[in-house]
């Protein structure tokens, strides 16, 4: 039968998981918002901006309580990795209040271009983030390490829409406005692929042990 502090420690993944589930829907209804050019959609991501903060706020407060139990070092990497990915998921919906933000701009004037390489980079960076929960959950470092260099591929979507939009400005000024709202729109959601790497990096530290940021050991490794 699970003791008191192992029942505490897993109703702080359950939490952890209800506000990664509300962060990504915070993304995806930025991005409908955007797609329908539906201003009270938009205005009702920003409104639930405070759910994911609210959630951040209890996360860490049941963490530091478990911390004051003076827990295995395993299960205290475990609340600390919690609190770190609270964190990201607080700066998730933080980029959707962001993007939901431009949205309202951008439905001021006609549509600049058709929207494809916005919600492509939305579909890699939320599958990304889905699929690092998933191996929070899983214990499965092998595939979280997987999806770190996958960071890269946002990265370039990134890069040439600005390159696009940048051009826009210079040969037709009229669309200065509209191109620097898509600009923050797509920094959003690669900022979103960051969170996701910056959760797949906990998970390995997590289960590993290992710290691998900014130490270019974030390739897949067989299991032992």
């Amino acid at each position: 039968m699970p003791t008191h502090f192992e029942q505490e420690l897993d109703h702080l993944k359950q939490r952890l998981l209800t506000m990664a589930s509300h962060a990504e829907t915070s993304v995806t209804n930025a991005m409908r918002s955007l797609m329908e050019r539906n201003d009270e959609l938009a205005r009702q991501v920003k409104v639930d901006d405070s759910i994911l903060d609210r959630f951040e706020i209890e996360i860490d407060e049941l963490a530091v309580n478990l911390l004051a139990k003076a827990p295995l070092a395993t299960d205290l990497r475990l609340i600390t990795v919690a609190m770190k990915i609270s964190h990201d998921l607080e700066r998730v919906g933080d980029e959707a209040t962001t993007i939901s933000r431009r949205v309202l701009e951008l439905n001021l004037e006609p549509q600049l271009k058709p929207y494809i390489d916005l919600p492509h980079m939305a579909d890699l960076g939320l599958g990304m983030l889905r699929e690092a929960l998933d191996t929070f959950v899983r214990r499965d470092t092998v595939r979280a390490r997987a999806i770190i260099p996958r960071d890269k591929e946002v990265d370039g979507l990134n890069k040439q829409l600005h390159r696009e939009l940048a051009g826009f400005m210079v040969e037709r000024p009229s669309t200065i406005t509209r191109s620097l709202n898509l600009m923050v729109i797509s920094k959003s959601l690669e900022r979103v692929a960051d969170h996701a790497t910056n959760i797949a990096e906990e998970v390995v530290f997590l289960y590993e042990g290992t710290d691998i940021r900014h130490s270019g050991q974030n390739q897949p490794v067989a299991p032992a």
